[in-house]
């Protein structure tokens, strides 16, 4: 599998665990927002491709962190996009570590394949908008049907989840908030993430604003009952 880069420690990428991350290019949406470029971008990853670090040296790496992480964190870019992710995988949940996977939900095929193999603990999935809007936020590549769809093998998979949100007032309405809840309702955890402005993949959105905390809390409290637990970021 490509690997772009390595995160060798984190205790806050995946909830009540100690990890590293593991960092996959390319995407299939182009968030404006998006403070990874670099892992989205084809041109930008061109630049990086000499610095891509084999497999061999990652479970190098890892194998010396048994007994000293619980687990992976498997980020990007989207690392559904790649061909061989079900078997990085399941290489390390056989070195004994827990599998974290961050998606933005536009291949449920491959959730459903993980599940049904046994190789995920965690999911993080971002929905980034209401369905109706989704093209318009991250480009014509999505398939909100897709969407949908990764939600509800997420919620019925017995696997334990979050869903996160980016919120950002130009791109957050009243009515897509609204839309998001009912969307979301009956999830069992769902984050609100505060926008930041600063390297993002679109210039433009250098001049978007983030909620006030006090509007996040409103938000959160808007929300608070229709899934189990709702948290800020």
């Amino acid at each position: 599998m490509l690997i772009s880069g390595i995160q060798p420690f984190t205790a806050l990428d995946y909830p009540d665990k100690t990890a590293c991350i593991v960092f996959t290019p390319g995407c299939n949406f182009r968030c404006g927002y998006c403070h990874n470029p670099e892992f989205v971008l084809p041109e930008k990853i061109i630049q990086l491709k000499d610095s891509f670090i084999p497999d061999e040296s990652f479970f190098a790496f890892l194998d010396k962190r048994r007994g000293l992480l619980d687990g992976v964190v498997i980020s990007g870019g989207e690392p559904t996009l790649a061909y061989d992710l079900l078997g990085f995988m399941r290489r390390v949940k056989a070195l004994g570590f827990k599998v974290k996977l961050d998606t933005n939900g536009n291949r449920p095929d491959v959730l459903d394949q993980a599940i049904a193999k046994d190789l995920v603990d965690y999911f993080a999935m971002d929905v980034k908008t209401s369905l109706a809007a989704y093209q318009a936020l991250v480009g014509s590549l999505v398939r909100p049907e897709n969407i949908k769809r990764s939600i509800d093998i997420i919620k019925r998979s017995g696997v334990d989840y979050e869903f996160r949100t980016t919120l950002i007032k130009e791109a957050h309405s009243a009515i897509i908030l609204e839309e998001l809840c009912s969307l979301i309702a009956g999830a069992k955890r769902w984050y609100l993430q505060t926008f930041r402005p600063e390297h993002t993949l679109r210039p433009e959105f250098a001049n978007y604003h983030a909620f006030s905390p006090e509007d996040m809390k409103g938000i959160a409290e808007q929300i608070r009952g229709k899934v189990g637990e709702v948290a800020m970021r």
